[in-house]
């Protein structure tokens, strides 16, 4: 895929990974819209919006947000052609006026700010993931892309999450969706976010080539049961010749190696004479791909047998690989009981290190695979299994315990006005006005509460009580005295830098463009700033690598109580408002409802 770049400050920015994501990747609605507010004259007023969900999914009580990195690459290089005006021209209505699509022709994102939480963070419930703040035509054609790239990034990511919690650190996590994805997108996408959400590599197995190249992931390889049933016996193999893996000599034929460890293996007393024949085709492709790979042996078992053929054949390739210096890597089990067959399969390998004198043969990887999910994580923790790797597929990248996540893009401010959608349903009322978004800790190190606040309001302070009010139910309230305070929103897409041209005499325009802290501009001009003007002392934030953002959402879970993110029954967080912004909802929910009469 090749990405278009846009530069914005000095900057460079590779576009959307998907070249699909463009400006046209909407909902025509947004471009009626544009071209209503154009028509009326609004399409330049001053508008906010708000991406955010409702309820978490897969029945928990935590969210880990994922996808800013391709919506600021969205952002980076929106900009519609010729060919796609003309598009939108055959789709709009007949009376579509040549002036509008000028104007769509000059449009793009340089006028819009964008503050976000950190990609990888674990959110909740109606705190904002994006703020957009822009024209109001330009912010609403966002609302579909956005919201396209936000909704499966985080609920694959919160999945990848949550069997990572039920696996444990101490096991490896490999994606294994590629064949079952929904197209090549999710295929793509889903390597991209179950990196983050805490799995190891894309498939050890049968890796997805290019998620690896695109975004860095490792990745791993090895055969399938195709590989193993393609050969009849060890007669095909013609070169059988092996280097030692110092390169100081050579086995010139290395099947008759792997038969002589294999007979002795058969007659082990310890091992209470289990093996007999083996299945020779199988023997013959696990020679195969170690005389190919004798660096990285890794065997798919269950082809014919487990116990009786696959694991003993494995044994004799790896006890001939260890003769010449090599260490095999372990077994891969797709079918049967996985809890019982790896904890004969670990028995068998200690008993080997223990009787023939091989030195962590013990510890031998064993994987396994066949439509794992949560619960079967969770039941083979219980059962007990010897199993160090699992390769999850179906269940992981589809989603399959849930179809979408569900964030909404709504209208919270415009010409510095607050507005508010109701509904008779509580849960579907926005919080209205721009707003900002801090996570208090407590003396733990866990994480207690979200509160939201006005944008001009104070910061919570460390070591002051701070009332934390539900924003819906009056009687819900709690008083909170942080040990720390974390600030959720920040700036990652700063646009012209803040507007200076609605003040072209102000004293803050040149001051507030050279200085990094908005500490600094306070102390130069002690006198308040005005609110548009405190973007400008700001650093943009640069989007962080694929590795950083993994290794924040882990210790992002980290920092949250064991019964929020636990499996079943996990205990709500609290996401509450400011006293402040708790009355002023009410007041305007009370004024923007109408009244009605009875008679």
């Amino acid at each position: 895929m090749e990405a278009k770049a846009s530069q914005n400050a000095g900057r460079v920015m590779d576009g959307p990974t998907n070249p699909m994501v463009t400006p046209l990747l909407t909902d025509l609605y947004q471009f009626t819209m544009a071209y209503a507010y154009w028509k009326a004259g609004k399409h330049n007023e001053r508008a906010v919006f708000d991406l955010y969900f409702r309820k978490n999914p897969f029945g928990g009580e935590f969210t880990v947000f994922a996808g800013l990195e391709e919506c600021i690459k969205l952002i980076a290089n929106f900009k519609l052609t010729e060919e796609e005006v003309s598009f939108i021209h055959k789709s709009l209505p007949g009376s579509c006026e040549e002036g509008f699509l000028n104007y769509l022709r000059e449009i793009d994102c340089s006028d819009v700010e964008v503050y976000a939480i950190s990609e990888g963070t674990v959110v909740f419930p109606k705190v904002p993931l994006l703020r957009l703040e822009g024209p109001v035509a330009v912010v609403q054609l966002l609302e579909t892309p956005v919201l396209n790239l936000v909704n499966f990034a985080s609920l694959v990511t919160t999945n990848a999450a949550r069997h990572r919690l039920v696996a444990g650190r101490s096991k490896m996590l490999f994606e294994f969706g590629l064949r079952r994805a929904q197209g090549p997108d999710g295929a793509i996408g889903a390597s991209k976010y179950c990196y983050i959400g805490g799995f190891d590599a894309t498939r050890w197995f049968a890796d997805n080539v290019a998620a690896g190249r695109l975004f860095g992931i490792p990745l791993r390889g090895t055969h399938s049961h195709a590989f193993v049933s393609s050969f009849m016996s060890p007669d095909e193999i013609l070169e059988r010749s092996l280097c030692s893996s110092d390169g100081s000599s050579t086995c010139e034929d290395f099947v008759t190696l792997v038969h002589s460890w294999l007979s002795k293996i058969q007659w082990l007393k310890s091992l209470g004479g289990i093996f007999g024949e083996t299945n020779q085709s199988e023997l013959a492709a696990f020679i195969s791909y170690a005389l190919a790979f004798p660096n990285n042996f890794l065997a798919l078992v269950d082809t014919y047998d487990v116990i009786r053929s696959g694991v003993p054949n494995f044994c004799a390739v790896a006890l001939a690989l260890s003769e010449l210096g090599y260490r095999a890597v372990g077994i891969r089990l797709d079918s049967g009981d996985l809890a019982y067959l790896s904890s004969e399969a670990r028995k068998i390998f200690h008993t080997i290190e223990k009787e023939l004198g091989v030195p962590g043969f013990g510890k031998m990887i064993i994987t396994a695979s066949n439509d794992l999910n949560e619960e079967t994580l969770d039941a083979l923790r219980k059962q007990g299994h010897e199993v160090d790797c699992f390769g999850i597929g179906t269940y992981l990248v589809t989603c399959y315990a849930q179809a979408a996540l569900g964030c909404v893009f709504k209208l919270v401010e415009i010409n510095n006005q607050p507005r508010i959608k109701l509904s008779e349903d509580v849960s579907k009322v926005s919080i209205p006005c721009k707003k900002r978004c801090y996570r208090l800790y407590g003396k733990e190190g866990y994480s207690l509460v979200d509160i939201m606040t006005g944008e001009n309001e104070p910061c919570p302070k460390v070591g002051e009580r701070i009332l934390c009010r539900h924003p819906f139910s009056e009687s819900k309230r709690a008083y909170v005295v942080p040990k720390r305070v974390e600030e959720l929103l920040k700036c990652y897409w700063p646009g012209k830098s803040g507007r200076s041209s609605e003040y072209p005499s102000s004293p803050w325009k040149n001051l507030a463009l050279s200085v990094e802290h908005e500490e600094t501009i306070e102390t130069v001009f002690p006198v308040p700033l005005p609110p548009q003007y405190r973007i400008l002392g700001k650093v943009r934030e640069e989007l962080p690598a694929l590795k950083d953002i993994r290794d924040h959402c882990i210790k992002q879970l980290e920092q949250m109580r064991p019964d929020h993110i636990r499996r079943l029954n996990p205990t709500p967080y609290k996401v509450s408002v400011s006293a402040k912004l708790y009355d002023f909802i009410h007041f305007l929910w009370l004024n923007e409802a109408p009244v009605g009469e009875l008679q």
